[in-house]
């Protein structure tokens, strides 16, 4: 896998120290180098422009470096972004506009590499394509149970500027706080501590094994190990159910009895 990159700096020794390293990464390709941001976005509005992945400095004159991320937006058709900074207080900035990684200037060529691989990763990961469909039985006897894709057995997460794999049999519960969530999983004592609303992992998660109990709790439905008027037991915990889940949660409870 070739990743097409550009470099974006106001310094032109850190422009040139960052080119030199994307020409010396064998799975690197320099398609453009761009001493502000400004020019960096007339560059990437250029039709024949197809960009992966940006080195992008955020200390620039007129437009800098998270404006230009903000104003690229974030998808996976987009192209990700590695900032490189001398100032490491962007750290919290860069993660919410969705950034592969962090570099604080000075770097050298083994941190780069880091940095690079990362990046090879992630697009080798969203780059995978879907399993083929198993060709259909001739006249079957019956219809069998579907069975879930492996994308379906996994969920994606932002942790730390990485995109890590957890499996959804894993996971206990999931607590949401402001713009983060703690995901617990069974093999694990620390939760994983992610950049994203409860609502938006939500609805990546199948209803048939997570159910939402409480504004700020979604739980493993086969991991409840008791249940009371008001709580769930899971993992050692427990957890409320509060009012407006209550209705959807006793019509689920039914079953066990």
């Amino acid at each position: 896998m070739i990743l097409n990159c550009i470099a974006v700096d106001d310094e032109p020794l850190a422009l040139g120290m960052v080119c030199a390293f994307i020409e010396q990464t064998p799975f690197l390709k320099l398609v453009g180098r761009y001493g502000s941001a400004v020019e960096a976005l007339r560059g990437l509005h250029q039709p024949d422009m197809q960009v992966d992945l940006i080195f992008l400095d955020i200390q620039m004159p007129d437009l800098n470096g998270l404006e230009l991320a903000r104003v690229l937006g974030r998808g996976e058709d987009k192209a990700r972004i590695v900032f490189t900074t001398a100032f490491n207080q962007y750290a919290l900035e860069g993660y919410k506009v969705d950034a592969l990684d962090y570099l604080v200037k000075p770097f050298n060529y083994d941190e780069f590499l880091r940095a690079a691989l990362k990046a090879k990763g992630y697009f080798e990961l969203i780059r995978r394509p879907a399993p083929a469909a198993p060709a259909p039985a001739a006249a079957p006897p019956a219809e069998p149970a579907p069975v879930p894709a492996p994308e379906d057995q996994y969920l994606y997460l932002k942790v730390e500027y990485q995109l890590v794999r957890v499996a959804l049999s894993d996971i206990l519960y999931i607590e949401g706080l402001k713009d983060y969530i703690k995901v617990y999983r069974r093999s694990e004592t620390k939760p994983l501590l992610s950049l994203s609303s409860l609502k938006a992992v939500e609805d990546k998660l199948p209803a048939r094994r997570f159910m939402r109990i409480h504004r700020s709790y979604i739980v493993a439905l086969d991991h409840i190990a008791s249940v009371t008027r008001g709580t769930v037991q899971i993992g050692g915990e427990t957890i409320p159910v509060s009012d407006s889940y209550r209705e959807a949660f006793d019509k689920y409870l039914s079953r066990w009895k």
